[in-house]
């Protein structure tokens, strides 16, 4: 089950109006770290970049892939744990913009979880400790420690452990 914060939006579009939901000033803050992250080969300068100029909470030697993207409006509210590997291309999100109104959902990543390549994380999920995510996958729920999950729909594989 996601965890999600919904605020309703009156006249246009949410996404119309997303300088009245967040600082157009971060949201360029955020894109121009997050494109220099997604390029730089280096794990520990990805790792410090979001630590420091976004306020994600990292754990210690967790890799991000080349070319992961992280949500450009609310990166603070992702939350990875230490020794996890986030795969290629995967995106991580903490916001839905819909017609009628805006989501908001903190993501919580545990430690030593592999996440596998072009992998979509919606906002409002938690995947546990040890839990390995298959390339592809759009994680729409929760992941529990040791599950292996693959797919859309997103589906169990098996429980490790």
């Amino acid at each position: 089950m996601r965890r999600l914060e919904r605020f309703s939006v009156q006249g246009s579009n949410a996404l119309w109006q997303i300088y009245q939901t967040v600082s157009f000033f971060k949201v360029l803050k955020n894109t121009c770290i997050i494109l220099l992250g997604r390029m730089i080969p280096w794990m520990a300068m990805k790792r410090w970049l979001y630590r420091v100029f976004l306020r994600m909470e990292i754990g210690e030697q967790t890799a991000f892939a080349f070319m992961v993207m992280l949500d450009l409006l609310y990166p603070e509210r992702i939350k990875i744990g230490k020794n996890t590997i986030i795969g290629y291309n995967t995106t991580i999100l903490t916001h839905e913009y819909l017609i009628d109104e805006y989501r908001l959902g903190h993501v919580v990543i545990g430690d030593q979880v592999m996440i596998g390549a072009n992998t979509t994380i919606l906002p409002g999920v938690t995947i546990g400790d040890h839990a390995v995510i298959g390339a592809g996958t759009v994680v729409s729920k929760d992941v529990e420690p040791y599950q292996f999950v693959v797919g859309n729909p997103m589906q169990i594989i098996k429980k490790k452990g």
